[in-house]
């Protein structure tokens, strides 16, 4: 194992000093350790996010070279699927990592009458910049350019409308609505109706000429938790369009070598200065770990988050909310798209744990999930957060399960056991692990009271 981290190490260091050596002049630089503690806290506040999506995209995009094309998942997931945190099969995934540095790319939906899905754009800041779906446009599809910020060409009259990155490199994730097994093959129909394709090939054009190859720094946790995230930063900087907002703060930061492009060495500094350096990343990460208490509110025994995700305008300066949702939810959506409720305890406050009680939520008629598209409770053990192997391999349940069965008023109980509660109960059974366990109640397109912190589900109380 010790041998795998040093072989990582250099390479990672093999890549940093490879990098283009562009913009790397510095007009000044600190010998304070109060002030480059103080600079690197904030700039490591700042970096988080962008260091947690670019680990993402290496893993999913850089080392396959896996850019400007379509994953999609087409299979229902199960308790096996012990890699997946927390996951669920009311959509599938369709995922995409733009590369936007030699054109733009285009995306074309067809019509999806009747069914949810969207189409979510996340830029390098990890910012939710754009969206696709049926809440945006509807249910008619279309035809949709993605550009780079340094683009400026016309927009062809067949294109429904331009988003435009503050990034080079793009998160498309999408997501279209499951009906259940028996659904699939509908999904994975629309799924191949999806298209992204270069702008030049959309319009029948020469392509560009293709950009200078760059070479991607190796993701090293151990090299981004250190004086070295300055590396990681400065080339994410470089692809990326600065905010006027965040010039006055890339001039501080410009103190400890951070800025677009720069070429940083650790070893311009003295040993006092890269320990300030250091101490400021650990200030920043028990800052970060910290703000997680902030991020939401506990009420019934739910946990409900804030409206910690969105574009640019909602996140504007939050820069420590910003890490703290990356560490929480990286790519969490905005709360008007989903919005995403946890259950870990009881009416009476106590954890809940079906080895030794059965429980029932009721929801009365007014407080069902109010919501435009629908919704769902997904039950997973603990702690693996793992879907939980059942007899009838249910895992949640939510608007769109037919075996439901409402009261004659309107109200909906829910029942979470180990064991069946009983025939004439057992299509409201929710299974539950023989141990520890919580809820993830997921409310697609819900109503605009229904946004956090608005809504709260009733709790949970044991039946025995």
């Amino acid at each position: 194992m010790e041998s795998k981290k040093k072989i990582l190490w250099y390479s990672f260091l093999i890549a940093i000093f490879i990098l283009p050596l562009s913009g790397c002049s510095l007009s000044g630089r600190t010998n304070s350790y109060e002030e480059a503690r103080a600079l690197s806290e904030e700039a490591y506040i700042f970096a988080y996010p962008m260091l947690e999506n670019y680990r993402t995209m290496q893993v999913q995009a850089i080392t396959s070279g896996n850019f400007n094309r379509f994953v999609h998942s087409t299979e229902l997931l199960g308790p096996e699927d012990i890699n997946a945190l927390r996951p669920h099969n009311d959509t599938l995934s369709s995922t995409a990592w733009l590369d936007l540095r030699a054109e733009p790319m285009v995306l074309t939906v067809p019509p999806l009458p009747d069914r949810y899905y969207s189409f979510q754009f996340v830029d390098l800041y990890t910012s939710n910049f754009a969206y696709v779906g049926a809440r945006t446009i509807g249910s008619s599809g279309g035809v949709f350019l993605i550009a780079g910020p340094e683009w400026n060409g016309k927009t062809p009259r067949t294109v429904d409308a331009l988003f435009q990155s503050e990034g080079n490199f793009v998160l498309c994730f999408g997501r279209t609505a499951l009906n259940g097994p028996d659904d699939l093959p509908n999904v994975r129909a629309i799924q191949q109706e999806y298209t992204l394709e270069p702008l030049s090939k959309f319009l029948g054009t020469p392509p560009p000429e293709a950009t200078p190859s760059e070479v991607f720094p190796l993701y090293v946790k151990i090299a981004a938790d250190s004086v070295h995230f300055i590396s990681y930063l400065n080339f994410l900087m470089g692809q990326a369009k600065m905010h006027p907002s965040e010039e006055p703060l890339f001039e501080r930061f410009g103190l400890v070598g951070i800025g677009p492009s720069f070429y940083f060495n650790a070893n311009d500094f003295d040993a006092t200065i890269r320990d300030a350096i250091d101490d400021g990343i650990a200030s920043a990460l028990e800052q970060i770990g910290e703000s997680q208490s902030l991020l939401h509110e506990e009420r019934n025994g739910w946990t409900i988050f804030r409206q910690i995700f969105g574009d640019r305008e909602r996140l504007q300066g939050l820069y420590l909310v910003r890490a703290g949702a990356a560490k929480a939810m990286l790519y969490g959506d905005d709360a008007e798209e989903v919005s995403y409720l946890t259950a870990n305890l009881d009416e009476d406050g106590d954890v809940l744990d079906a080895s030794t009680r059965s429980y029932a939520l009721t929801f009365a008629k007014e407080e069902l999930p109010p919501v435009d598209a629908f919704w769902s409770i997904t039950m997973y053990s603990l702690p693996d957060q793992a879907l939980v192997q059942n007899p009838l391999d249910r895992y949640s349940l939510g608007s769109k399960s037919p075996s439901l069965v409402y009261g004659a008023d309107g109200s909906l109980t829910l029942y979470l056991s180990k064991e069946s509660p009983g025939e004439s109960r057992e299509g409201n059974w929710l299974p539950a692990p023989d141990g520890p366990f919580s809820l993830t109640l997921r409310m697609y397109l819900p109503k605009q009271d229904a946004i956090p912190p608005h809504y709260v589900p009733p709790p949970l109380r044991k039946v025995r």
